[in-house]
């Protein structure tokens, strides 16, 4: 993969994140209420003192937000769009496949091998039922190779991880990896671009969308804490 080609994706990454995900999480972030917490309030209190010292106001307004806002909220709708960034990914690299099961098709930089890849998102983001579902994809394309004469081998067909380490792959992803290749984080990018730093530049790249769009996150961050404070002064305790 060319540089313009690597650049390419690292835009779009952050135009995904622009687009999509800051929105979403600012949205989230904005319409926040005390309501919006499940509150265990042992937990609470607890995790107020251990975090400010106290179980003032505040104190107990940073414990409910910090996790949610910081955690939770991005995680779920990073995981939840993530197909949005995999099909523009497919279009940019030229390498968006017509087969079912089947999100992207590239020219291995490890083995020059053409690979026929499914995209997941992390590393613990697929359930039992999704292993059956990827490995009848697999097994069908196997199958019509055979018939079609494609030059295809067990090992072209793979699951592509967008984030992690390979360690943190849940048992599911195991499961498939004892019938096809699973590559996580830097070794799928590697696989993709030819580039064993590209993960990283990618990963800091839409670190970057926060400075270029000028978001101050914890000027919104500190706004919703008084908010969330004064919900909880009201209301008189947790």
């Amino acid at each position: 993969m060319n540089r313009e080609q690597k650049q390419s994706i690292i835009e779009s990454g952050k135009e995904y994140f622009r687009t999509i995900i800051i929105p979403k999480h600012l949205k989230n972030l904005e319409n926040l209420r005390l309501k919006s917490f499940k509150v265990n309030p042992f937990l609470v209190n607890y995790l107020a003192a251990f975090l400010c010292g106290d179980t003032n106001s505040t104190s107990l307004a940073k414990a409910l937000l910090y996790p949610r806002i910081l955690g939770t909220s991005i995680n779920t709708s990073f995981g939840q769009n993530i197909q949005v960034f995999i099909s523009r990914l497919a279009e940019l690299t030229g390498n968006a496949s017509g087969i079912d099961g089947v999100d992207i098709e590239f020219i291995d930089a490890i083995d020059g091998r053409r690979k026929y890849c499914q995209c997941k998102a992390g590393p613990q983001t697929i359930n039992k039922d999704d292993i059956a579902t990827i490995l009848g994809h697999f097994k069908h394309l196997l199958g019509k190779s055979r018939v079609d004469k494609i030059p295809l081998q067990v090992d072209d067909m793979i699951v592509g991880v967008l984030y992690g380490e390979p360690d943190e792959l849940s048992s599911h992803y195991r499961t498939i990896d004892s019938h096809y290749p699973v590559y996580c984080g830097k070794d799928f990018w590697e696989r993709l671009t030819g580039d064993k730093l590209f993960y990283q530049q990618l990963a800091r790249a839409f670190g970057e969308v926060v400075e270029e769009e000028n978001i101050d996150g914890s000027l919104l961050i500190s706004e919703k804490i008084k908010e969330l404070a004064k919900e909880i002064e009201e209301r008189g305790e947790l």
